[in-house]
C-alpha cells in the first residue's frame, strides 16, 4: 500500500481456545479471502499440520488484510492519519482504506515466545477474553508480555453467543459479567503498566472505545459506540451525551 499513514500492524493476544484463531477467521472473511460460511472453520491462520490436527495455534502467523472504513468513523482516528489532495477542487479528504498486517499469536503457555516475537513487530494488540470464562491465567500472562512491549491493548469479549444461547444470562447478568471482565483486565493493566510513563494511561473503557463485544464464530460485533448512534437518532440526541 503507497500510504504508510494508513497500515495498522496489530496480533491478537489471548488464553488458549478463548477464540483467537476463530475470530481472526471473521476478520479474514469480512476482507473476503474466504467464504463467510466457512470462518470459523478453516482456521485460516493455522497454516501447519500439526496445528490443524491438535486445533491450537503453535506458530504465530501473519497475514494481510485490506479494509475501508465508513466515512463518519474516520474522525474518531487518533493521532496522525492520511489525507489526500482532491487536485479538482482543492479539498482535502481522508483515505478510507487501510492495509492492516494482522498475527494471529498461540495461547498455550508453552508457546510464549511467539507471543512476544508477534508483540514486538506490531503496534498494538487485541486481547481476547472468552465471556463466559473470564479472564484467565494466560490472559494475564500475555496482556503482561504487551505491556513490557509497550504494545497498547484493545479488549474483545468473545463468545457473547455462548452467554446468550447456551447459558442464557439475562441482561443483569451480562452486564456484571462484562463489568467484571473489564475490572479484571483494568487490575492487570494498573498491576504491571505506568500511567506517567511513555505508553500514558492504557485503561480499557467501553466509553472510550477501546473494547468491544461479540462472537468470532458467528461473524458479528459491536462497540458501546455503535449502540449510543442508534439510540442518539431514536431521541434525537448527541451520540457523546450517551456513551462519553
Amino acid at each position: 500500500m503507497d500510504h504508510k499513514k494508513n497500515i495498522r500492524n496489530m496480533s491478537v493476544i489471548a488464553h488458549v481456545d478463548h477464540g483467537k484463531s476463530t475470530l481472526t477467521d471473521s476478520l479474514v472473511s469480512k476482507a473476503g479471502i474466504i467464504a463467510g460460511a466457512k470462518a470459523g472453520e478453516t482456521r485460516f491462520t493455522d497454516t501447519r499440520k500439526d496445528e490443524q490436527e491438535r486445533c491450537i495455534t503453535i506458530k504465530s502467523t501473519a497475514i494481510s488484510l485490506f479494509f475501508e472504513l465508513e466515512a463518519k468513523d474516520l474522525s474518531f482516528i487518533k493521532g496522525e492519519s492520511q489525507v489526500e489532495v482532491n487536485t479538482v477542487n482543492g479539498e482535502q479528504k481522508k483515505l478510507p482504506g487501510f492495509l492492516i498486517n494482522l498475527i494471529d499469536s498461540p495461547g498455550h503457555v508453552d508457546f510464549s515466545s511467539e507471543v512476544t516475537a508477534a508483540l514486538r513487530v506490531t503496534d498494538g494488540a487485541l486481547v481476547v477474553v472468552d465471556c463466559v470464562s473470564g479472564v484467565c491465567v494466560q490472559t494475564e500472562t500475555v496482556l503482561r508480555q504487551a505491556i513490557a512491549e509497550r504494545i497498547k491493548p484493545v479488549l474483545f469479549m468473545n463468545k457473547m453467543d455462548r452467554a446468550l444461547l447456551e447459558l442464557q444470562l439475562g441482561a443483569e447478568e451480562l452486564y456484571q459479567t462484562f463489568q467484571r471482565i473489564v475490572e479484571n483486565i483494568n487490575v492487570i493493566i494498573a498491576t504491571y503498566g505506568d500511567d506517567d510513563g511513555p505508553m500514558g494511561p492504557i485503561m480499557v473503557d467501553p466509553a472510550v472505545g477501546n473494547v468491544g463485544f461479540g462472537s468470532g464464530l458467528h461473524g458479528w460485533a459491536f462497540t458501546l459506540k455503535q449502540f449510543a448512534e442508534i439510540y442518539a437518532e431514536k431521541f434525537g440526541v448527541q451520540v457523546c451525551e450517551l456513551c462519553c
